[in-house]
């Protein structure tokens, strides 16, 4: 038995209350000096615990160490994050989750990572993960509906992803078409999917969502180019919110819309929350550059665009490489 993965699980489940040295040693089978070891250990690992005389030992709510038994004892899937490895640092969650998944790994495998020092957004830019601020996710989903439904997946992971930030910090959190969270419009979230497809191209092997969310304070770390376009949770709300808990109430969440995904039902709640509608836009589709008035999304999760000319243009995930309100 792992003493400190023990005792850490038995604190993540007391919901912050105070367990005492003496239940601690009588759960984990072991004395209280090797319970205060392991207090001491996790400790020098980065985790915050608090000790009081006469009541014993809680996680603290400032901790900040993203712990797989943290996430995990907040999981309520029976699937997503079953299978769950906790990175201090990797070049790109999703690039290790891809790897696994090419290997054979389950459905629900996550990657969580708390830096990245290759990540990567859409249309092959970078996304700045720098450490002890966000969340950098990657699931590993091996789906049994069609690639047309496939299509879905990021709008989905989208919703997820802002109904769980905004359980947390209470603010309206909004989608900007296909992939993005806002926040008082700011970008808070980038989500990424990558898929790999059948022989026969009529089915998903697997594919991989990647959600990146600036959670804490990011000072300069993003550097002056994304100044007044990137936020985080707290820069815009002054809620620290636990990552741990943030990321499994994602999963959760993420779980739900996809098990529902087939009966389009969650497009209610991308659309009620979508950032463009009833803007004057531009987008680049391929090579061609589009100006209109967002009208809104389709069934399929298209954003519909008005043209000037008064046609209507549905754009797909795969047409559109930006979309940004016009100035």
């Amino acid at each position: 038995m792992n003493v400190k993965k023990e005792l850490l699980k038995t604190l993540a489940a007391s919901d912050g209350a105070y367990v005492s040295g003496a239940e601690l040693a009588e759960k984990l089978d072991v004395s209280r000096n090797a319970v205060w070891k392991a207090v001491k250990s996790l400790e020098a690992e980065g985790y915050t615990i608090e000790s009081a005389a006469s009541k014993g030992y809680r996680l603290s709510d400032d901790n900040n160490r993203l712990s797989a038994e943290l996430i995990e004892s907040k999981l309520s899937t029976a699937s997503l994050g079953r299978s769950l490895i906790v990175l201090d640092e990797t070049e790109s969650t999703n690039s290790v989750a891809k790897e696994l998944a090419s290997d054979g790994a389950a459905h629900g495998t996550v990657i969580v990572a708390d830096k990245q020092t290759m990540g990567r957004g859409r249309l092959g830019r970078s996304f700045v993960s720098p450490s002890g601020t966000g969340i950098y996710m990657s699931v590993v989903i091996r789906p049994d509906f069609d690639i047309e439904t496939a299509a879905l997946i990021t709008s989905a992971a989208a919703v997820a992803a802002a109904e769980a930030v905004e359980s947390l910090c209470g603010n309206e959190v909004q989608i900007k078409w296909v992939n993005d969270l806002y926040i008082n419009g700011r970008k808070i979230c980038g989500i990424l999917t990558e898929a790999s497809l059948g022989l026969e191209m009529k089915f998903l092997e697997y594919a991989v969502i990647g959600i990146g969310i600036n959670v804490h304070c990011l000072g300069d770390s993003l550097g002056s180019e994304l100044l007044g376009i990137a936020a985080s949770i707290e820069d815009e709300t002054g809620i620290k919110a636990d990552r741990n808990c943030l990321c499994a109430e994602i999963l959760n969440r993420l779980e739900y819309q996809l098990e529902n995904i087939t009966s389009r039902k969650y497009l209610e709640e991308y659309r009620r929350r979508e950032y463009l509608t009833g803007k004057e836009i531009i987008a680049n589709a391929g090579s061609e550059t589009l100006y209109g008035h967002a009208v809104g999304i389709d069934e399929n999760a298209n954003l519909i665009i008005e043209l000037p000319d008064g046609s209507l243009r549905h754009l797909s995930s795969g047409e559109a490489n930006l979309c940004r309100i016009k100035k």
